[in-house]
């Protein structure tokens, strides 16, 4: 049934990794499959056989051909460097060649406590692994890249994390599991030969184009396509009001995916600033923060790599800093590409940034849901509607902001059923809100009950299609539900 593996990351030299082999557990129960992703990864479901299934995502059996290893990397945490961090419960089994011939990582998530392991079990809580299932197919689901999930599995053990909860392992899927930390990592150690290898194979599997390149200009121009990429990906956090929490060097992908979904939350009452991480006590991740965020991690990564983009240090350094510099247009760009769509708008005009801004604006004055304003602008496109006039404590910034919006939609080359039907098509409905999540998790992990997990991963699974019957689903939390704090899990 598993598909065959090719252990790409296996073959690099040693220090890349630590073998390790999951730590089986007691009683492991299969909980969630995403039949949809395994077939897209290969699997073989005429014979999908739930026992065997169950053995391999829980760590309990190996599929043929898996060569289990936990990766090294290091990483700067809220600003602080640590030379050595690495999966300290994650077990990378191999990688695969899905449906499509892209290569993709699986990875068990909660699978031990490997040699990087830094003081913790190397187990989680079932909580982060439901989290992570649902919240990283909800982003695939909105269109934005990012880790998958395969498989849930609890464990049949406790673990504590100041009180007894029980145990689980996530499967993981990603098109590398390579991040700025990994490159660090080697850095750190003045190994520039790994520093090479490393970024070879990133080129090879993400960025082939790049080979065509003469071998003094090929570095810097993976520094290039790794800020496309993370601008675009941060531009989209910003459309969806999703804020990671731990935007660390460790947890950004080269690859461009959204990666390890902790203390991650969506806003619903627009503020810039909101913070919703138990342990960003400084703001650091903040809403408003998350694109300088990305830019400074890229400039970690260039750091690395500097060495290989030009042998006069300072050239290199000049040649970098420009291109970490230009971060700043290129994520604008993307933002008002991403927020011009959210606003109906197909076309390009002066003004359109302020524009956005002024609802923005109106949107913190009137501490209006964020999700929802923009999906109600879909009724508002002819007349005010009071749906949307609703979600404002205040609406006259709204006011006198929808007949500039509607003076520019004149400008369009579409009718105002075709403008309405484009902004509801990148505008979602449904997103997963925080005190959802959390009543999921509760009745997971208090009651054994996976009804809600299973009801609200049906629901996001169509974030842009209104569902009759499902209306709670769409509004945000009542004040006595309300998600201000979460937490990492692990």
């Amino acid at each position: 049934m598993f598909p065959d593996f090719t252990l790409r990351y296996a073959r690099l030299p040693a220090h890349f990794y630590e073998r390790f082999t999951p730590d089986p557990v007691a009683a492991p129960r299969l909980v969630a499959f995403n039949r949809p992703l395994a077939e897209a990864l290969g699997f073989d479901l005429t014979a999908f056989d739930e026992a065997q299934a169950t053995a391999w995502f829980s760590g309990n059996a190996l599929p043929a051909g898996a060569e289990p290893l936990a990766q090294a990397y290091a990483g700067h945490q809220f600003g602080g460097f640590n030379p050595r961090l690495g999966d300290g419960r994650a077990v990378l089994l191999g990688e695969v060649t899905d449906r499509d011939g892209r290569l993709r990582d699986i990875q068990l998530k909660g699978a031990g406590r490997t040699p990087f392991a830094r003081g913790g079990d190397g187990r989680s809580p079932l909580g982060p692994v439901l989290r992570e299932y649902l919240i990283s197919e909800a982003m695939h689901r909105l269109g934005v890249p990012t880790t998958r999930a395969l498989a849930a599995v609890t464990s049949g053990e406790r673990v504590f994390r100041g009180l007894p909860e029980p145990g689980a392992i996530l499967t993981r899927v990603a098109s590398s599991h390579i991040r700025v930390g990994t490159f660090q990592y080697f850095a750190a150690r003045g190994d520039l030969d790994a520093v090479k290898t490393l970024a070879d194979l990133i080129i090879e599997r993400h960025y082939p184009s790049l080979l065509e390149q003469d071998k003094g200009e090929r570095y810097l121009a993976l520094v290039e396509a790794v800020r496309a990429r993370q601008s675009r990906l941060v531009a989209q956090w910003m459309g969806l009001g999703f804020i990671h929490g731990v935007m660390n060097t460790d947890n950004c992908s080269v690859a461009g995916e959204t990666i390890d979904y902790g203390p991650c939350a969506f806003m619903e009452a627009y503020d810039p600033r909101t913070v919703f991480s138990s342990i960003d006590d400084g703001g650091r991740y903040a809403y408003r923060n998350q694109p300088w965020i990305a830019q400074w991690n890229l400039a970690r990564l260039a750091e690395t790599l500097l060495p290989l983009i030009d042998d006069d240090q300072e050239r290199g350094i000049a040649r970098a800093t420009e291109l970490i510099q230009a971060f700043e247009p290129a994520y604008e760009a993307e933002w008002l590409a991403v927020f011009r769509a959210k606003l109906g708008l197909a076309t390009e005009e002066e003004g359109d940034r302020e524009l956005v801004e002024a609802l923005l604006e109106a949107m913190h004055a009137g501490r209006a849901d964020f999700t929802l304003s923009f999906r109600y602008l879909a009724e508002a496109v002819e007349a005010d509607a009071p749906a949307l006039l609703d979600l404002f404590d205040n609406d006259t910034p709204l006011r006198q902001w929808l007949p500039r919006w509607r003076e520019r939609l004149s400008a369009e080359d579409a009718g105002l059923d075709a403008i309405a039907e484009r902004i509801k098509a990148v505008n979602p409905l449904y997103i997963p809100r925080n005190h959802q999540v959390e009543a999921m998790i509760a009745a997971a992990v208090e009651d054994d009950d996976f009804a809600p997990f299973e009801a609200l991963h049906e629901v996001l699974a169509e974030p842009f299609t209104e569902q009759p019957g499902r209306d709670a689903y769409a509004l945000p939390a009542p004040p006595s539900e309300r998600v201000f704090r979460t937490f990492c899990g692990t």
